[in-house]
């Protein structure tokens, strides 16, 4: 495939967005070029389409997101370059003529955008750490028994694995604080707070504790994130009002430090307890989701899921997936289903690139298969074939029904987490049984099986004869 000139599709993406004046903020995760925009009317979607190299657009979150794939990154460098938005970090802050009106509407796109902007850089972190705990899981007793227990190997593996889970807040702090424009180590500083071993033990031992007088519901806080993103956002505006109002000469030092002396109670006795409460919320209401609708929500969220990225909504079932996971450790309703639904989008490449005669047509649904088996990127196929051939969605939607069915009926769930979607995500189900982990493939093989034999019925052999894909540019 010829190299993609990311400079000319730079331009094109601005010059259509209306230049970097009407962007505030660029971002970008695994596929998607994340722009907020201060007037979301200026773009014409169908033209941002047309862009070579664009596969298609969504918005959601307060978001204008521009699917690339997995090199969206050397786009986004470009952007940045372009529009001189490295200097701001990536984008600009709102002045206080440009604040949106506050109605339902913005005020659910800002909790998605929040959290969006928080979790997706701690991804990395996740994967690594989720790396790591998987070593003891396959190789240790409970499954090949390769590397005993109390082994060097296995113990380093295990706390280097749990070290990313426990200071999560840490990590959340900095992302969070990048995300709300505030002090990326004052964001760490709260998080540390909040796990320090002092205040822990408070927590496990039960003691009753006032910060300033004011009583605090004692939490341990490891292996959280709702908590600190809450807080950092608060936070956020308090530093900004100190750096504001007081001089110069004093800033340094007085903004930073009273900017905590506000947050301590903030976050310890209101905040922090109020997200730990929300997050085990969050928790049970999945459980009891799953105690209710059982083995079919399962299979609904297998056949449901990609539409959920389609619009950009997913990260509303991936937090809760998180949190779920970080409070009970292993989620057996919301993994197994979306576990389905990616290998589903696998299958439907598959089944489309078999079916397909075009030889241009033929060649890019392969390298969808390719991008969603190897990378773990699902939009190439999802645009490029589910929303392009629109018949093969069914076939997508069928396989992820199927495929999340069985996993719900042998009760098959991730017990590590691995936040992927290729073939090593298959690995999520381990660190259980060697029953969880079989059971697990054979579902992912049904969906992907059954969403390749429907989507190679459904896709036209003659794929699309009103329009072409656009080319690459090179």
């Amino acid at each position: 495939m010829a190299k993609k000139n990311y400079k000319s599709i730079a331009e094109a993406v601005l010059e259509e967005v209306g230049g970097k004046e009407n962007i505030e903020h660029v971002a970008h995760c695994a596929t998607r070029l994340r722009l907020n925009l201060k007037n979301e009317s200026v773009p014409n979607d169908e033209k941002l389409k047309n862009i070579p190299g664009v596969i298609g657009i969504t918005r959601a979150g307060g978001q204008l997101q521009i699917i690339i794939g997995q090199d969206v990154a050397s786009l986004y460098q470009e952007v940045c370059k372009q529009g001189d938005f490295a200097k701001a970090d990536a984008g600009s802050t709102r002045s206080e003529n440009d604040k949106k009106p506050v109605t339902l509407k913005t005020i659910g796109n800002g909790i998605l955008d929040a959290l969006a902007g928080s979790l997706t850089p701690a991804i990395p972190v996740i994967i690594i750490a989720a790396f790591f705990k998987m070593i003891p899981a396959v190789f240790g007793p409970t499954m090949l028994n390769w590397i005993a227990e109390g082994s060097d190997i296995y113990v380093l593996a295990t706390f280097v694995g749990d070290a990313g889970f426990y200071f999560f807040p840490v990590l959340i702090g900095y992302t969070s604080a990048k995300k709300f424009k505030a002090s990326p180590l004052m964001g760490i500083l709260l998080g540390s707070i909040m796990l320090h071993p002092t205040f822990v033990q408070l927590a496990e031992e039960g003691q009753s504790f006032s910060v300033f007088g004011i009583p605090t519901l004692v939490q341990n806080y490891a292996n959280t994130m709702l908590p600190i993103i809450m807080s950092v956002w608060i936070m956020s505006y308090l530093e900004r009002f100190f750096n504001k109002h007081i001089p110069g000469a004093l800033k340094s030092i007085f903004a930073p430090a009273l900017t905590m002396v506000v947050m301590l109670p903030i976050a310890l006795s209101v905040l922090g307890p109020a997200g730990a409460i929300l997050g085990t919320a969050i928790s049970e209401a999945i459980l009891n989701m799953d105690g209710v609708v059982g083995f079919i929500g399962v299979a609904l969220i297998g056949a449901s899921f990609q539409l959920l990225v389609l619009t950009g909504m997913h990260i509303i079932l991936i937090t809760s997936l998180i949190q779920a996971f970080m409070v009970n450790g292993s989620e057996s309703f919301v993994a197994p289903g979306l576990a389905a639904a990616s290998f589903a989008v696998g299958g439907m490449c598959l089944g489309a690139a078999l079916r397909l005669k075009n030889k241009n047509e033929k060649s890019l649904a392969w390298g969808y298969f390719i991008s969603m088996i190897v990378g773990g990127i699902s939009e190439p196929g999802l645009y490029g074939i589910a929303i392009r051939y629109k018949k093969p969605l069914l076939g997508l939607m069928l396989g992820g029904f199927v495929g999340g069915l069985y996993l719900g009926v042998v009760n098959s769930g991730h017990f590590t987490l691995i936040p992927l979607t290729n073939l090593l995500s298959l690995l999520a189900f381990t660190g259980h049984s060697t029953a969880n982990l079989i059971n697990g493939i054979i579902g992912c093989i049904i969906a992907f099986v059954v969403a390749a034999i429907a989507a190679y019925f459904l896709t036209p052999a003659d794929g699309d004869s009103k329009s072409a894909h656009k080319e690459m540019v090179k």
